[in-house]
């Protein structure tokens, strides 16, 4: 029995292997057929960044999604960006997709940056995803998805201590 044959379960979040590689490249070929989806050699280079990876396993420990921020800068002036969040799409729906990007910004919370990621502008659920989290639509990059030429929405997320300001504010105009 595969993994796509089984009832969803719990996923595990843990470091994404470099074993992962190829699993990653077949996901990525499910899941972004018409356009350019990433290879190898793109997540090798990734790992080898340092950038903050995470893979989402089974029971069996096949890897079902994964996730990537990337934090730029220097202490006190750090910015994030999420590079990519992947799940195979038979286990989409099962909030895999949602713990992945919770440990993504927990990541940046972690180092109080802001957050910033593209999204192609038809794709509704990522959108309503980001924007339970708090993102907010900031640009539109035309053509930005290749072969395809699908735009993309430019999203952006507050710093946590941004987020708690405005909290603290808020409160206190009651």
């Amino acid at each position: 029995m595969t993994a796509s044959e089984r009832a969803p379960g719990p996923a595990t979040l843990a470091p994404l292997r470099r074993s992962d590689i190829p699993r990653c490249v077949e996901i990525e070929h499910l899941l972004f057929p018409g356009d350019d989806p990433w290879s190898a050699a793109a997540f090798r280079a990734e790992l080898n960044s340092g950038a903050y990876y995470l893979g989402a396993y089974d029971g069996d420990g096949v890897l079902l999604g994964y996730g990537g921020l990337a934090i730029l800068g220097n202490r006190g002036s750090y910015e994030t960006e999420v590079h990519t969040i992947g799940v195979v799409p038979q286990w989409q729906g099962y909030g895999i997709g949602d713990a992945l990007l919770a440990a993504l910004l927990t990541k940046a919370d972690d180092v109080d940056a802001p957050v910033f990621l593209e999204v192609r502008t038809d794709n509704d659920a990522a959108i309503a995803l980001y924007e339970k989290y708090g993102f907010t639509r900031v640009g539109v990059r035309k053509g930005y998805y290749q072969p395809s030429g699908a735009d993309a929405y430019t999203m952006r997320r507050p710093p946590v201590s941004e987020s708690v300001s405005a909290s603290d504010e808020s409160q206190d105009e009651v």
